[in-house]
């Protein structure tokens, strides 16, 4: 099978694609049988992969503190530690060098792929959105199909920004980032749905957490946690020279927003913290550029 722009870029797409061919194509009437799936090695050979069960990925073994246990720690403390400063600084520094590095030329696919699966990858918009039910006291189905709505309009504006393209982590959130004790420096877990994509999808991830704990805490976006996103925010915009990024992030905002709103995640949460939470993602499903220096507005 070769590649292509409809979703077929990479090995390992095209691999779904013929792992689903050879399951289904043997339960259909009067369908070609399939006999074999496998893979061919980098010297010519080719290796069945029929008896597959289920796959597994084999890592190498790592020590460190996740940093949702520093954000825990930090609420019940109720003030920073330099330490505390300085991860902030760390990761935001972290995220500007990797979002310098560009792909090679003709690549360009992989940005529209990545807006597209923004707003419609189970694992995104879409498949948040499916999984609130419409039982909910705090949203409805309504408010959700205008978010959506919302969420499409992003994609159309967006899309073809495909410059933007550059190294990504694609789910860099407090649980898949470990820190070595006492120290900044931190090793990092679960990289998502591909090398390439936007920039704004990694801020958005970590920051949302931020907004978050403070709404936890306070119920409001103040104290120790917009210090924290303050920190984040102004070392970004320093290192990565990409203000343009004010322009882009409001829909993986409202991607991140549902997540954190979710019943499914996190079912104990105060309501009022869930409905500011939705106001701010409604706002992001109508402003048209992201101003950080004044979240407080979107959560009313």
């Amino acid at each position: 099978m070769r590649g292509d722009s409809f979703g077929h870029e990479h090995m390992e797409d095209r691999a779904h694609v013929l792992m689903e061919q050879y399951h289904i194509f043997n339960s259909l009437p009067e369908h070609v049988k399939s006999v074999d799936i496998g893979y061919f090695t980098g010297d010519g050979g080719m290796v069945s992969a029929k008896d597959a069960d289920e796959y597994f990925l084999l890592m190498e073994e790592v020590e460190g503190s996740e940093y949702f246990l520093d954000l825990n720690r930090i609420s019940e403390r109720g003030e920073l530690e330099d330490l505390d400063r300085e991860r902030a600084r760390a990761l935001s520094s972290y995220l500007a060098r990797i979002h310098a590095i560009k792909p090679e030329k003709g690549s360009e696919s992989l940005y529209t792929r990545r807006i597209r699966e923004l707003a419609g990858h189970g694992e995104c918009i879409m498949g948040l959105m499916d999984s609130y039910t419409p039982d909910l006291g705090f949203i409805t189905w309504d408010e959700l199909e205008e978010i959506e709505k919302g969420a499409i309009g992003w994609r159309w504006r967006i899309k073809g920004r495909v410059e933007r393209l550059c190294a990504v982590h694609g789910d860099f959130h407090p649980w898949n980032i470990l820190f070595r004790e006492g120290a900044p420096s931190f090793i990092l877990l679960d990289r998502s749905r591909g090398a390439w994509g936007e920039a704004a999808d990694d801020v958005s991830s970590i920051t949302i957490n931020y907004i978050f704990y403070a709404l936890n805490e306070y119920g409001s976006f103040k104290g120790e946690f917009k210090e924290l996103y303050d920190i984040f925010w102004e070392t970004y915009l320093e290192e990565s020279h990409d203000p343009e990024i004010l322009e882009i992030i409001p829909p993986f905002y409202l991607f991140r927003g549902l997540v954190v709103a979710s019943p499914i995640w996190y079912p104990n949460l105060d309501i009022k913290v869930r409905l500011k939470l939705f106001n701010f993602i409604k706002s992001m499903a109508k402003i048209e550029r992201f101003d950080y220096r004044h979240v407080e507005k979107y959560l009313e």
